[in-house]
């Protein structure tokens, strides 16, 4: 595993934003093992100022992969459990009466943090999710008519089972789409898992913790560097038409909407920078599709039975949809990364690279025993 330096220079630049973010995924994979991809992914999430969705079993590294990232990109961290009797106070916080002082006292809850886990997300009443809708859209919390802004950066990483749904709530569709990406790991291959135990016999403990790399202040300025990456008119008429025919799709009844089609302007801004690029190919929009539209869109009920998803009406869109020849940006606006690999493309999307791709959702049981996308 590359040495990661315990800190890099502040990015000022889309290039020194690349390096840093190389340097925070190679801290992250000292922990997590074998989901490169998947953590570029999420870290493109936050580099885009959103929030991410880990949707997968117990077990595959979704807490571990917060709590690396918060101490990679020297964040607080704090992690609120989900719970069915968890109060929306619990997680924003409250006033407090001070007996030696007789006034009453705010005490702030977790939202008030650098990185928040939301952990188990769907195993908390709506009013208690809903909660979160003010904190992760508006970056505040209201409490007792007194609204206090949220230090920044602030992001949210949650966490769903999408297999077990007893005694859990479905997430709402507002609450969905407050969502920049949605997620899942997957199993690792035998080599990777056998990995995974070999470096905890190394270690000889069960805790383990990751080298800071940025701080807030570092963060901040990456995600700054992202508003400066170049979109091309194609490569954005082209999200445009990915996410309109979703709309159009015979499957579904609400598509994505126009914030879907920013989240995936926004977040391939930011994988073009965490792959070294001051500008955006189609290539980048495509890996996105999944993780960003997936879950924007709801598929007509009598269709539940014919596990008809969201994911599938991307895929249908993404294979329908040409794919725009990736234009090379003028001199003084190229980035370091060589583009001959994405020059000339042509071809349809839709092939087999997305049916297997990280953010790739899997069909879930609704309220009625049948498939519902987005829960």
């Amino acid at each position: 595993m590359t040495h990661t330096p315990s800190t890099v220079p502040t990015p000022t630049s889309t290039q020194e934003a690349a390096r840093a973010a190389t340097a925070v995924l190679d801290a992250v994979e000292t922990a997590v093992v074998g989901k490169r991809e998947a953590l570029e992914l999420v870290l493109a999430g936050i580099l885009a100022g959103g929030h991410v969705l880990l949707e997968d079993l117990p077990g595959l590294g979704k807490t571990l992969a917060a709590r690396s990232f918060a101490q990679a990109l020297g964040l607080p961290f704090t992690r609120a459990q989900f719970t069915p009797d968890l109060l929306p106070a619990d997680l924003t916080g409250a006033e407090v009466f001070d007996q030696r002082t007789g006034e009453f006292v705010f005490r702030p809850g977790p939202v008030f943090t650098g990185l928040l886990l939301a952990d188990e997300i769907n195993r908390t009443p709506p009013k208690t999710q809903s909660a979160l809708l003010e904190a992760m859209q508006e970056r505040q919390v209201s409490v007792e008519g007194t609204t206090r802004k949220l230090p920044q950066p602030f992001h949210v990483l949650a966490t769903a089972n999408p297999v077990e749904h007893e005694g859990t709530y479905p997430l709402p569709e507002a609450q969905l789409d407050r969502f920049l990406l949605r997620l899942s790991f997957g199993y690792p291959s035998p080599a990777q898992e056998w990995d995974v135990v070999a470096r905890r016999i190394r270690r000889r403990q069960e805790e383990q913790t990751v080298p800071q790399v940025l701080d807030a202040d570092g963060l901040l300025a990456a995600q700054q560097a992202v508003e400066t990456v170049h979109v091309e008119d194609s490569v954005g008429h082209y999200a445009v038409e990915l996410v309109t025919a979703t709309r159009d799709h015979s499957h579904s009844l609400v598509g994505a909407s126009p914030r879907g089609t920013l989240a995936l302007i926004t977040c391939a801004r930011a994988l073009a920078v965490i792959r070294g690029r001051d500008y955006v190919v189609p290539e980048d929009v495509k890996q996105l599709a999944h993780p960003a539209l997936d879950h924007r869109v709801t598929v007509k009920p009598e269709l539940w039975l014919q596990n008809a998803t969201g994911a599938g009406v991307v895929e249908s869109a993404l294979g329908s949809v040409a794919v725009p020849a990736a234009v090379e940006p003028a001199p003084g606006r190229s980035g370091r990364a060589d583009t001959s690999e994405h020059a000339g493309t042509t071809a349809h999307a839709g092939t087999s690279e997305h049916a297997s791709a990280p953010g790739h959702a899997r069909s879930e049981t609704g309220p009625a025993g049948g498939p519902r996308d987005g829960a």
